[in-house]
């Protein structure tokens, strides 16, 4: 099967990344983002799309098309993508440093830009107090508003629903997002010029997949909660890594550190991945400007999640990127301190075969003949050779025992 040639396919054959793009092009009486049975959001199609609009939105949904940079800098690494620079930072205000889910540089970033002038607007997610297990897109215009974003949302989240609407007001903005709500700005930007005009920096984290709801909620049950008692639900944030928190409406309150909540076997869930996430090509955020995942303490050579003050990697990858970086440093919004490569690799090695095995996910799914994503510039031959034939033959027949169990589709509502 060819790559999708629907959205109602992107959907259908687990494609979708939940963006929202496809609402924000097509309008909220064509199509509204919505929570499904399978526990993610997806687009809920209210009415037939026009062919050429849904042309066009096929061209920059992610689930569709997912491309690296088409110009390099500087040489990229078989991983991490190209990097200008990397290094540890963290925000300078303490406050928004514990608040946030590692070191605050997003955070410090989105609020430095506001306050610089440099945009108008901030788009990225918030928590919904009457949705404690979900999250909205925010359009943040006060550094108030986005410091109260802060925190990492793991579960469903559709943070591009009004990009057009801020483009076509002619507001300037950055977009502080996933790898592939990123993606999925700079595939409009190859159709749309004001992309490049009105967004001029892109900020990402390295994500290790967005989770069913259902996660959130056997975490609650686990506590003895019920979904609907639950008032406040946050997956880290007030300290680093930061707890795992639960406040039922009764007033009981409960925490699990991050070992426990992620890596504990014995607890009765997992942290259930789409099948999207799974054949993910760049969950390190190459098309952004800059990335900035966990900067992990590292002890006897093994990354450790010990509660301690945030800290975040800056991984910049382009001209942009190092500009901005340099800006908040100068005016006092972030710290900064050296990490070498070695150091980065510790940190992040669970991404080594995630990345160096998405050309062997992509051949199982073309000779099962199933939907793909059509992917460029993330060096396939390369990621082969780096990953040895071993990794490669197990890695391709784990998908195709995936796609043949079905575990590639989804009901679209």
């Amino acid at each position: 099967m060819p790559h999708p040639q629907a959205l109602s396919a992107v959907v259908e054959r687990g494609l979708c990344t939940g963006c929202g793009l496809c609402q924000s092009m097509a309008g909220g009486e064509a199509i509204d983002m919505a929570v499904t049975s399978f526990g993610q959001m997806r687009p809920q199609f209210k009415r037939p799309l026009d062919r050429a609009l849904e042309a066009r939105i096929l061209e920059a949904c992610p689930g569709a098309t997912i491309e690296g940079p088409e110009t390099q800098e500087v040489p990229a690494h078989p991983v991490y993508g190209v990097m200008l620079s990397h290094e540890r930072a963290w925000a300078a205000d303490e406050a928004v440093r514990f608040r946030a889910a590692a070191g605050g540089v997003m955070t410090a970033l989105g609020v430095h830009l506001l306050r610089s002038g440099e945009v108008e607007a901030i788009l990225h997610v918030r928590a919904v107090p009457e949705r404690p297990f979900h999250a909205d897109a925010q359009i943040s215009r006060t550094p108030e508003e986005v410091i109260a974003g802060a925190q990492s949302r793991y579960g469903p989240a559709a943070p591009l629903v009004h990009v057009m609407r801020l483009l076509d007001e002619g507001a300037r903005f950055a977009v502080l997002a996933k790898p592939c709500d990123i993606s999925a700005i700079r595939n409009l930007g190859k159709r749309d010029p004001r992309v490049a005009r009105q967004i001029p920096y892109l900020v990402t984290i390295f994500c290790g997949g967005i989770a069913n709801d259902s996660t959130a909620t056997k975490i609650a049950a686990f506590h003895g909660v019920e979904r609907e008692d639950v008032k406040l639900f946050r997956w880290r944030g007030n300290g680093w890594p930061g707890p795992t928190h639960i406040e039922a409406r009764d007033g009981r309150v409960f925490d699990l550190s991050y070992e426990q909540t992620y890596f504990d076997k014995s607890k009765p869930w997992t942290y259930n991945l789409p099948f999207r996430c799974k054949i993910c090509p760049d969950a390190v955020g190459e098309a952004a400007d800059i990335a900035v995942p966990d900067g992990w303490m590292i002890e006897e050579g093994t990354r450790i999640f010990r509660e301690a003050a945030g800290v975040n990697l800056a991984v910049v990858r382009t001209t942009a990127g190092a500009r901005l970086m340099a800006d908040a440093v100068k005016a006092g919004a972030l710290v900064t301190a050296p990490c070498s490569l070695a150091e980065l690799s510790i940190m992040h090695a669970d991404h080594v075969r995630r990345k160096l095995g998405h050309p062997a996910r992509a051949l199982a799914l073309w000779l099962a003949g199933q939907a793909h994503p059509r992917t460029r510039h993330f060096r396939p031959w390369q990621a082969m050779r780096a990953n040895g034939w071993r990794h490669n033959w197990a890695t391709f027949r784990g998908t195709l025992r995936r796609v043949r169990a079905g575990a590639n589709r989804e009901p679209l509502r």
